[in-house]
């Protein structure tokens, strides 16, 4: 596995887990991430490795690089332990703005519809790139 290419399903689990709960052992992180055996753990781990992703130190505990967490996060932000997409920002500013501006139009005549209908549809891209970025952190 190079390290430009992108990781997905058990493997970012895996990632995720050790970013979220830092230095971890084999064990801990396949009862954390809910994997069928160790062997399968460190299969993942290993391609993690592999790419540069994750270490091991001397007594089997493993970390992730803070160095590439960038490289495999781009498109997300953390927010403590918490990781969320970086478009959900500007989703959730253009839902209150919408949400401002229809009340606005509902009982003041000078907003156009125009506003409003390219304000929902601003909302409906930056939710639909949220949603399918969130759906990515819970493959």
């Amino acid at each position: 596995m190079s390290g430009s290419r992108e990781i997905r399903g058990n493997t970012l689990k895996v990632y995720l887990y050790l970013l979220r709960h830092g230095p971890s052992e084999l064990r801990d992180i396949q009862r954390g991430v809910g994997l069928s055996s160790p062997s399968l753990t460190s299969y993942h781990l290993g391609k993690l490795s592999e790419a540069g992703f994750v270490t091991q130190n001397d007594y089997g505990v493993y970390s992730a690089a803070k160095e590439s967490s960038d490289k495999v996060l781009e498109g997300y932000a953390r927010i403590g332990k918490t990781i969320v997409p970086q478009f959900f920002f500007f989703a959730l500013l253009f839902t209150i703005l919408i949400v401002f501006f229809s009340f606005a139009a509902l009982f003041l005549s000078n907003f156009t519809p125009h506003l409003v209908v390219v304000s929902l549809a601003m909302v409906v891209v930056f939710w639909y790139e949220t949603l399918r970025l969130w759906r990515k952190l819970s493959v």
